[in-house]
């Protein structure tokens, strides 16, 4: 099974894994509550947070409760609402500082920032997504702030479509099948057709170039890391503002580099296995 396919096979799976005796049914349930907070909802009551998790009353103020003694929820101020607290980021850096692909990439994509003076990052897949798991940013003027653990669709995006790309097509058209699709922009490619003919394209360039497909404004480009056998681990891209580049100049100036940082990053990290992977078969 491809890295993709298996990717693809974890949400069935985490069914299948609910209806074991193995599975905690309450510390699921408290880190819906932790994932539930987000820009959109940083600060929620207990109401709220059964409406944003799916969980009845009862449930979330036995998990608030519990994490608020743990010390990952705290109340806002005098308030019934509860944020999340510093130490909520131990996850997070947890993974950060133990991930050997994050490990192996830094210095490469470092040296990419040095050279192009441009916000260059480190992408890895999650369901039909893709995550911010390193970032050197540009020192120049950036309208868009992209922090780590920001996730973005893979369909529209030059680091997801690079990722796409090194997939086999069965696989590819089925995350963009599952995706949602939705046109962020007056620009954004949605068709499943037009979609597949692109990773095509990036299949044979060995990278990809989105243009305000998702913010107005941002052009990317993105090209995939693979282990020793091929398999898609994660993507790498190069933001820039139009306000400084143009999409000719980004494919004659960037592209090139950021093909050969993704070369020698594959290479260093040629002996890793996909991170997710449920299952390695043959």
């Amino acid at each position: 099974m491809t890295a993709g396919l298996s990717n693809l096979t974890r949400l069935a799976t985490m069914t299948e894994a609910e209806d074991s005796p193995l599975y905690v049914t309450a510390l699921a349930k408290g880190l819906s509550v932790l994932t539930a907070f987000g820009p959109s909802r940083p600060a929620m009551n207990l109401l709220e947070l059964a409406d944003a998790t799916g969980l009845n009353k009862s449930t979330i103020q036995r998990s608030v409760f519990t994490l608020e003694a743990l010390g990952y929820l705290a109340r806002d101020g005098g308030s019934k609402r509860y944020r999340l607290t510093v130490k909520s980021l131990e996850m997070g850096t947890g993974y950060l500082q133990t991930a050997e692909l994050v490990e192996r990439a830094n210095p490469f994509i470092q040296q990419l920032n040095r050279q192009t003076g441009e916000s260059c990052n480190l992408l890895e897949p999650w369901e039909t997504d893709m995550v911010y798991v390193a970032r050197f940013t540009s020192h120049k003027e950036m309208p868009i702030h992209v922090p780590i653990g920001q996730r973005l669709p893979m369909y529209c995006t030059a680091a997801g479509r690079a990722y796409l790309s090194a997939l086999p097509k069965e696989a590819a058209s089925a995350y963009i099948e599952r995706s949602k699709r939705t046109a962020f922009t007056a620009h954004t490619v949605t068709d499943p057709g037009a979609l597949m003919a692109l990773l095509q394209r990036a299949h044979t360039d060995g990278f990809s170039l989105t243009t305000e497909e998702i913010y107005v404004g941002d052009i990317a480009v993105g090209a995939c890391i693979v282990n020793a056998d091929g398999q898609p681990l994660a993507a790498i891209n190069i933001s820039v503002p139009f306000s400084r580049w143009r999409p000719e100049q980004v494919l004659s100036d960037l592209a090139p580099q950021l093909v050969n940082t993704a070369r020698a990053i594959s290479s260093a990290a040629k002996g890793l296995k996909p991170a997710g992977t449920i299952k390695q078969q043959t």
